[in-house]
């Protein structure tokens, strides 16, 4: 299959060589990027650390050389991202931005200070409000934001699309109007939602939302 990867770099790439080793034709054309936003990482009276994305590890990582805090990620390649960068105390929830807030409310007692969750300016997810209502004090930090962009001219048919995030299927629903689209594999239902109603062949979501779970949906 000829397979449209739409998330923004460095992401895409790993997700094109995992397509790659499947036997399919990844085609990256990414419809957000990743750009850093101003500011200073304030770690006074912070006791952990909560990351919901790799590229938040990696805003955090070029900001900050501190790496003594205990991290917490909301899956696998998070966790990964965070160890890369030299966290060496790195939790993983392997789910969602609930699952995160469970994980780190089970471990609260070995908190000593406020959870800072540095992400981008629009997270898909609310979480120090999920552990606010856990009774843990949290805050969020901006540190990047995703803008779109538009695929190249010419970039040909696919015969799927990849979508990582509920932004980028927005995007998408921008893009594709009027016609019929190919089929569309989501992360998650939340990235699937922009498309409810829209005329694309298919429409189908993960059960988990990891790439492993995204990745599993595509036919042999």
């Amino acid at each position: 299959m000829r397979i449209w990867i739409t998330r923004a770099e460095p992401g895409a790439r790993l997700t094109a060589a995992r397509l790659k080793a499947m036997g399919h034709e990844p085609v990256l054309a990414p419809l957000l990027e990743v750009h850093p936003l101003p500011g200073l990482v304030d770690l006074d009276g912070v006791g952990a650390l909560a990351f919901t994305s790799a590229n938040g590890v990696r805003a955090f990582a070029a900001r900050c050389p501190d790496r003594s805090l205990p991290a917490f990620a909301v899956g696998a390649a998070t966790a990964q991202a965070a160890r890369a960068a030299g966290f060496s105390a790195v939790a993983s929830a392997e789910g969602d931005v609930n699952a995160l807030a469970d994980l780190i409310a089970a471990a609260q007692d070995r908190i000593a200070g406020a959870v800072l969750a540095p992400g981008p300016r629009e997270p898909a997810g609310d979480l120090p409000r999920a552990l606010a209502a856990q009774g843990i004090n949290a805050r969020a930090l901006a540190l990047y934001e995703t803008l779109p962009v538009a695929p190249p001219f010419g970039m040909g048919p696919v015969d799927a699309v990849l979508l990582h995030s509920p932004k980028a299927a927005e995007r998408l629903a921008v893009i594709f109007t009027g016609r019929i689209g190919p089929a569309v594999y989501c992360i998650s239902a939340a990235a699937a939602a922009p498309l409810a109603g829209r005329p694309f062949a298919k429409v189908a979501f993960a059960d988990q939302p990891t790439e492993e779970a995204l990745l599993a949906l595509l036919p042999a």
